[in-house]
């Protein structure tokens, strides 16, 4: 049921170069990419030692929405507000469900409007998280943390119950490492709580929904994605891969950028390439070292002649993407931001998506993801209602 769009027209917010110049993804590649959208994005950030994505790259997504919407000098929002009171929540879902969900670093899209609905947000300027620290390292925090709902769980059954000052005793380790949140913010000379604050830059968390493509899911209706990050049950449409992909596109063509959440550890995902593909011959690609726990850097090296010189790349089909998600090779692992389309030089069409790993690498930051790649490895996506096209949001009765 999906539709093809032209992409030729007017841009919204389009880039500093012209649309004439070309690209690489590393310095000494072949690839040759131009230009077809690009749209404004907040400065790139790293995640650190974290498994946090969830939150830098849905929050970056939102501040993208606020200057597609016009808010004049738009705030960076504060990651670890989201990640703390995300946290208050997890644990109190984690104890009433007698530890039977996940509770990790973990998190989802939905989270970030889960929290925004209960709490608001604030500007990152003001509550950055690091509590003079330089980088951001959640190990110790979260060991304490676990520490605390494990030990909670195990009074569940006594006659007295549990005591109730388990959640005194995790706000505690909350400040000492994130710092006090704030309960009073200004910003463009006027104050906010963290609730009126989000009134104030336009954000409507109604507005968005999240999309996904798997086959074991009813198609044109609502699911929960069976993946330990999804600790708040949150609902995905399911839709026709095609209509995945096309979702992604109708809403660059519109002017609005996507959330994305993939499995980035997979041999083509080379962070330090600038690039993600399905090369045919995936046995050319040479792993050296490892990836680490929380997908939070670079990772592995990744060594093919495919990462510099444009080669044929797998048929992806939504039985071999079924695939990868039923013998769990397809992994729930990663959130970045979509902020753009190009092509290379044989016509493909490639994401340009902003990380959160810092901008250690050639795109400073981004990376170039293909089409095949991303029809391959998409967990979900997050988006605006109105970006996507009439006959879509009507199947799904939007």
């Amino acid at each position: 049921m999906y539709k093809k769009y032209c992409f030729a027209g007017v841009f919204l917010v389009a880039s500093l170069v012209s649309i004439a110049q070309e690209f690489k993804n590393t310095e000494n590649s072949n690839y040759s990419f131009k230009k077809v959208y690009h749209y404004e994005a907040t400065p790139v950030q790293s995640q650190g030692n974290t498994g946090t994505c969830w939150s830098f790259s849905a929050l970056s997504f939102f501040e993208s929405e606020m200057i597609r919407m016009g808010v004049k000098n738009p705030p960076v929002l504060s990651e670890m507000f989201v990640v703390r009171k995300a946290y208050e929540l997890k644990a109190d879902k984690f104890i009433r469900m007698d530890g039977k969900i996940n509770f990790s670093e973990g998190g989802a899209f939905h989270d970030i409007p889960l929290v925004i609905k209960q709490f608001g947000i604030v500007p990152y300027d003001l509550y950055n998280g690091l509590n003079g620290a330089k980088t951001y390292n959640h190990s110790t925090m979260f060991s304490e943390l676990n520490t605390i709902v494990q030990n909670t769980l195990k009074l569940v059954g006594r006659p007295e119950g549990i005591p109730l000052d388990w959640k005194k005793q995790l706000n505690t380790v909350l400040d000492k490492n994130l710092g006090v949140e704030p309960v009073e913010i200004e910003w463009n000379n006027a104050k906010y709580s963290p609730t009126t604050f989000t009134s104030a830059i336009g954000l409507n968390m109604d507005n968005y929904v999240s999309l996904t493509s798997f086959t074991n899911h009813e198609p044109f209706a609502k699911c929960q994605l069976a993946i330990q990050d999804n600790w708040a049950w949150g609902d995905s449409y399911n839709v026709p891969l095609n209509d995945l992909v096309y979702s992604v596109k109708s809403a660059l063509e519109k002017g609005y950028t996507v959330a994305w959440g993939a499995d980035v550890s997979e041999k083509g995902f080379s962070f330090k390439n600038g690039i993600a593909i399905v090369p045919e011959n995936i046995a050319s690609i040479e792993v050296k070292g490892s990836d680490n726990k929380n997908f939070s850097d670079a990772g592995a090296d990744r060594v093919s002649n495919a990462f510099l010189n444009p080669s044929k790349e797998m048929k992806i089909t939504p039985e071999v993407r079924q695939l990868g998600y039923d013998n769990k090779t397809t992994t729930d692992d990663h959130g970045m931001h979509i902020v753009g389309m190009y092509k290379d030089q044989n016509g493909t069409d490639y994401f340009l998506v902003k990380n959160s790993w810092g901008t250690t690498n050639y795109p400073k930051g981004y990376l170039y993801v293909s089409e095949a790649y991303f029809r391959f490895k998409t967990i979900n996506i997050y988006i605006h209602k109105d970006a996507m096209n009439k006959e879509l949001r009507s199947n799904l009765g939007l």
